[in-house]
């Protein structure tokens, strides 16, 4: 309820059932992605990775209200995923008009002098190319079925689509090509106060109930797992190889696998 909002099933039967043309075929490689337990895990570790420009950063820090209201930031971005993706074309160009009005009005100045504005093409393309990294990476480990190497090239150039129509500045467009971009940013990226601020909010403390805690810590662990060494290092995030590839890693197979089961329409089987 928390990620879908109070007006979920309103939201999802307008997503799913409007009828017209969509952007993405039925069973095309980011509807099996996005459409996904495993996203849980991709979205934690795509906030961890974008944290670490810091334009990106400052821009979050201050004026996406992630701490005063993190809930409200994770419904608006999950109902543009959910639009872009599976809504019909109409609604996805809307979606995509009302996020570019939004960046528009987004400009700032970092502690250290340097300016920013939201709807710069390059910033644009750096979080795009953090989502893109995240979100497969994410269902590779994670997901119901892993995509074989055509499926994931195609889920970059599809992902990009979203990316260029939100004015990013050329998009990767198959997988080899994201690893590159990934790389190529490295020499903007840098651990800010803000950007370990972040990790420890999203990491140690999240604003949800006590019981809710060890489900979401196998989520957080498995979302820093994701993560390149350097930007594991960058954040002082710990690495634990044996218990990462044992015991944490089964509690994220299993997270995800509830949060399947959880997701899926009645008449449909659960996870075994």
């Amino acid at each position: 309820m928390r990620v879908a909002g109070p007006d979920g099933p309103a939201t999802r039967a307008r997503i799913h059932d409007t009828p017209g043309p969509r952007w993405f075929a039925p069973h095309s490689p980011v509807r099996t992605v996005h459409g996904d337990a495993s996203m849980f895990i991709g979205g934690i570790a795509a906030l961890l990775l974008q944290s670490l420009h810091p334009l990106a950063m400052a821009a979050i820090e201050a004026h996406s209200g992630y701490r005063g209201d993190p809930w409200g930031r994770l419904q608006r971005t999950s109902t543009f995923l959910a639009v872009t993706t599976f809504g019909t074309e109409d609604h996805a160009q809307q979606a995509v008009e009302r996020v570019r009005a939004v960046h528009a009005r987004i400009r700032g100045v970092t502690p250290d002098g340097h300016p920013y504005r939201a709807d710069d093409p390059h910033l644009l393309t750096w979080v795009h190319t953090a989502e893109a990294y995240c979100f497969l990476g994410a269902h590779q480990r994670f997901g119901d079925h892993a995509l074989n190497e055509a499926e994931r090239n195609r889920y970059v150039a599809e992902a990009g689509r979203v990316a260029r129509a939100l004015g990013a500045d050329d998009p990767p467009t198959d997988l080899p090509a994201l690893y590159r971009r990934l790389d190529a940013y490295r020499p903007e990226l840098r651990a800010t106060p803000a950007a370990r601020d972040a990790a420890r909010f999203l990491l140690l403390t999240p604003p949800l109930p006590w019981a809710a805690r060890p489900a979401y810590a196998a989520l957080a662990a498995n979302a820093v797992g994701l993560l390149p060494g350097w930007a594991r290092r960058a954040l002082q995030l710990p690495y634990i190889p044996v218990v990462e590839e044992t015991v944490v890693r089964l509690g994220g197979h299993g997270a995800t696998c509830a949060i399947r089961w959880a997701m899926r329409p009645p008449t449909r089987p659960g996870c075994p």
